[in-house]
């Protein structure tokens, strides 16, 4: 996985415990084909929802940025939402699973699924 010259470059960060569950997932899958695609979509009860999903292709307009060998790639509409956002993964007995911390985000709703 590699990216290529003059492909755009998104802000988004991806913490070392986030880039190893991802990493474990795709060897689960037995698939080297596989990116990290992170978007955000209308929809929720405050507007905006993220989506978090392995994909195997590459659109006109990606951001796109390697992590250690883990490639995240961010579509050009959702490029200004989640600018300086970060994703983490968390295992502990409170909570499991993907969260994103996003600077750009006004408020969120009470189950913290969708933003605004």
């Amino acid at each position: 996985m590699t990216v290529a010259e003059g492909t755009a470059v998104h802000e988004v960060e991806l913490s070392a415990p986030a880039a190893d569950k991802v990493r474990s997932l795709l060897e689960q899958e037995g698939r080297t084909d596989l990116r990290l695609r992170v978007a955000v979509q209308p929809g929720g009860c405050s507007g905006l929802i993220y989506q978090l999903y392995f994909d195997e292709r590459i659109l006109d307009g990606d951001a796109i940025r390697d992590f250690d060998g883990v490639e995240v790639i961010v579509d050009k509409m959702s490029v200004p939402y989640l600018s300086g956002s970060t994703i983490d993964f968390s295992d502990t007995i409170e909570k499991q699973g993907f969260t994103i911390d996003n600077p750009n985000a006004q408020g969120s709703c009470a189950c913290g699924d969708s933003f605004h």
